[in-house]
């Protein structure tokens, strides 16, 4: 698989969606995650993303302009032991507490489905990084409808033993903008990452389309100690 840039993916593309990436910097010593929401709608649009103990989770910015929380209000991001969870709705809690039950990652997904959000069934995109004593892996799923057909759910899980210096690998919800909105299609893009945290997350911010883009976050974890930096960006300030 040719490896791409993210930088002009994300600038080919109005509307991917939510997106994660995960992979290693290019200076071989941190796992990276990034996780993006965009949003089309009033209420899509109105969401920031705060710190929660170790992870993250959505916000409205303006509480009046809440009309249904249902699927826009959740914990992208959770930690379990030496596990980052990252998802793009309410199966990141379905995960954690599965796995803290014993189950896999994939197990947990299995008894989960695409969102109901009619016509788009939107898929359900998440991932896993785990860091432990100077070795990393990750796992990146997809839950999407067969073609738009909501009878039946494809479920796809791809796991990776690490990956080389300054590579990751990146999934989104939407191939584009539309009506109704395409679900993404294969496996997860190669892409190349470069910089600093603070040098990542420009260019991933600055990337993505301005009307469209909501908020950011990003986490390097040191592979060898497990210590994290996090940045988080919100259009809504």
């Amino acid at each position: 698989m040719k490896k791409l840039s993210l930088m002009n993916i994300l600038n080919e593309n109005s509307y991917p969606g939510r997106g994660i990436v995960i992979g290693k910097s290019a200076d071989g010593k941190s796992a990276v995650a990034a996780y993006f929401i965009m949003g089309r709608s009033v209420n899509s649009r109105n969401r920031v993303f705060v710190e929660q103990e170790e992870g993250i989770r959505t916000e409205a910015f303006d509480e009046s302009k809440l009309s249904d929380p249902s699927l826009i209000i959740y914990a992208p991001v959770r930690v379990l032991g030496d596990a980052t969870i990252v998802t793009n709705g309410d199966q990141t809690d379905t995960v954690y507490d599965l796995m803290a039950e014993g189950k896999t990652f994939e197990e947990a997904l299995r008894t989960r489905e695409f969102e109901p959000d009619e016509p788009n069934y939107t898929p359900r995109i998440s991932g896993i990084m785990n860091v432990k004593g100077g070795k990393y892996d990750f796992a990146m799923s997809i839950l999407k409808s067969d073609d738009g057909n909501p009878d039946f759910c494809i479920r796809n899980t791809f796991t990776y033993d690490g990956c080389p210096a300054g590579e990751g690998r990146f999934i989104h919800t939407y191939v584009g903008d539309g009506n109704p909105l395409p679900s993404y299609e294969g496996e997860p893009k190669k892409v190349e990452l470069s910089g600093s945290i603070d040098e990542f997350t420009d260019l991933v911010w600055n990337s993505l389309n301005e009307d469209n883009k909501v908020s950011l976050f990003v986490r390097y974890i040191d592979i060898e100690t497990g210590k994290y930096q996090t940045r988080i960006v919100n259009k809504n300030k």
